[in-house]
């Protein structure tokens, strides 16, 4: 049984999705506010964190912010502002998916779904510009994935640099770089890296993927103008150039 942290300011909301997860099977738990958030994910084991934007003291942003430097724990962020730039903000802290309210909690559970899906499958090498490629669960992947001296951690979802240092990757970005690391040195297009990251369609205003490569390419020291790992392909998307080396 998942276990679903809802952490919410509004007493309301927060008992409303509680017992409306319960009663979809899931285990939940509420929290009013970051110091509870944190006490709770000491004790318990999260699956996943619907979080709001607007929370007295620390904001959701912050809230997302702090908990990417150490956890990957999936992250589904609600506000009251539904506007693009607050969704792009809310990706570029590391959360998975954002939703607006008001909302039907039928659809939080649909998003809660796809989103703990992809967090736990990886892509399987099919061709990059397939429609539909299929997923395996991490399980079934290598442990660890080498390359131009980093090494990727697959089960804690973490980075080592070459000079020993640990970086923890959210969802969206830990997809985004296994899919590249799947398929080296071949460019990727971003409809394919939206639908194997998002599981969604891309659409001209959809910057998603372009947040992740950016946060990216931040951890791996590889900036926007020079960027020698993570490369953009004019017309294509993006290709990562190394040389990928797996371990079990």
């Amino acid at each position: 049984m998942d276990h679903i942290l809802v952490v919410d300011d509004d007493p309301n909301i927060r008992t409303l999705l509680r017992d409306y997860l319960r009663d979809m099977g899931y285990e939940a738990s509420a929290a009013t506010n970051g110091t509870q958030m944190k006490q709770t994910l000491r004790q318990q084991k999260i699956d996943l964190i619907v979080l709001d934007l607007m929370l007295d003291g620390e904001d959701g942003l912050d809230l997302t912010r702090e908990l990417r430097r150490e956890n990957a724990v999936p992250i589904i962020m609600l506000s009251a502002r539904g506007g693009l730039l607050d969704r792009i903000l809310g990706l570029e802290m590391g959360a998975d998916d954002y939703l607006p309210k008001p909302f039907d909690p039928r659809e939080l559970v649909a998003k809660i779904k796809v989103v703990l899906r992809r967090t736990r499958a990886v892509p399987v090498e099919n061709a990059p510009h397939a429609p539909h490629a299929q997923h395996v669960r991490h399980g079934d992947a290598s442990a660890f994935v080498s390359f131009a001296g980093w090494r990727l951690d697959t089960r804690m979802k973490q980075m080592l640099s070459p000079e020993g240092v640990v970086v923890s990757l959210g969802g969206s970005d830990y997809r985004t770089l296994r899919t590249l690391l799947d398929h080296p040195n071949r460019p990727l297009s971003r409809e394919f890296l939206l639908e194997q990251v998002f599981d969604k369609d891309h659409t001209p205003l959809d910057r998603s993927i372009d947040v992740c490569v950016s946060r990216l390419r931040h951890h791996l020291k590889d900036s926007a103008r020079n960027a020698a790992l993570i490369r953009t392909v004019r017309n294509e998307g993006y290709m990562l150039v190394a040389d990928v080396s797996h371990e079990a």
